[in-house]
């Protein structure tokens, strides 16, 4: 927190986003649930935020119109993270209480809306570093915020905090691979897809199964060292928070296991899931493990 007195939270605009992360993130709701207040509040509101950002570019019907959604809806970020008057809308009600007790970098902000403005490009994914830059803007961004909000120590925190994000969203990829190449896009590098001989609609369909899951499993594997190299960050966050950081690790790392166990799946439309049990049954134990 930025210091001095907790300004007002504004409960009906976070109310609304309580309402959209329970609706729609299925695999982190669990894990926020578990945050004290008023940092549940505030990554509610951040999740929010994301969501917003996340729909202008994946319900664009026409390009250049989500371009300037999207460059309309930065432009009003600036305004609310310098302390501008959010006015009624719920979202930046809700993120203007955020910005005035939390000092978040604008940075991350402008890093993941330059993600979501890559969607809406015809950029390839063609090298491996362009899939981890990716998956920096878009998911590392995220911990970065998340981490400044719950309070952390140690100098490396924030660099294993963009390490985690790598790691959760190469596992957000592998899950997607059929439901991204139905709708036209993919995400795994084109050019390591030529070195094993295969294409995205020959991955999908699994022509060579050895190939395939070869190359799936060198993906699965960079995940995992992802989260390997990331793992002191559980113990640098704030005492309060390490719950929620666990069990939402534990969710996406039970994905991975999922998708190690039988590679093909990340062919599925739609992409890999755990149910809302097995959720569940990771943040009880994410809580009781909590030292």
């Amino acid at each position: 927190m930025s210091g001095g007195t907790l300004v007002a939270a504004p409960h009906r605009s976070l109310e609304w986003c309580r309402a959209i992360v329970r609706k729609r993130a299925g695999n982190f709701y669990w894990g926020l649930r578990l945050l004290p207040d008023p940092k549940r509040s505030a990554l509610f509101a951040l999740y929010a935020w994301m969501r917003r950002a996340d729909d202008i570019a994946d319900d664009a019907v026409d390009i250049r119109s989500a371009q300037d959604q999207l460059a309309v809806f930065g432009a009003r970020t600036r305004e609310i993270l310098s302390g501008e008057d959010p006015g009624d809308e719920e979202l930046w009600q809700a993120m203007a209480w955020v910005a005035r007790n939390w000092s978040l970098p604008a940075e991350p902000f402008e890093e993941m809306l330059r993600g979501q403005a890559d969607d809406l490009s015809d950029r390839t994914i063609e090298t491996t570093e362009d899939l981890l830059d990716y998956c920096r803007c878009v998911a590392s961004t995220v911990g970065v915020l998340c981490v400044t909000i719950w309070g952390y120590h140690g100098d490396e925190a924030l660099d294993l905090a963009i390490e985690r994000g790598v790691a959760l969203q190469l596992t957000n990829v592998l899950r997607d691979v059929g439901e991204d190449v139905a709708s036209g896009r993919c995400y795994l590098p084109a050019e390591d897809l030529r070195v094993h001989g295969l294409s995205a609609s020959s991955l999908v369909s699994w022509q060579r199964e050895d190939v395939c899951e070869s190359f799936i499993r060198r993906w699965i594997d960079t995940a995992r060292a992802c989260y390997d190299v990331s793992l002191p960050l559980d113990d640098m966050v704030s005492k309060d928070c390490r719950p929620t950081l666990r069990a939402m690790t534990g969710i996406y790392r039970a994905l991975l296991d999922r998708i190690d166990a039988a590679p093909r799946r990340v062919t599925s439309v739609p992409g890999v899931s755990i149910s809302k049990l097995a959720k569940i049954m990771i943040a009880i134990r994410s809580r009781r493990g909590s030292s």
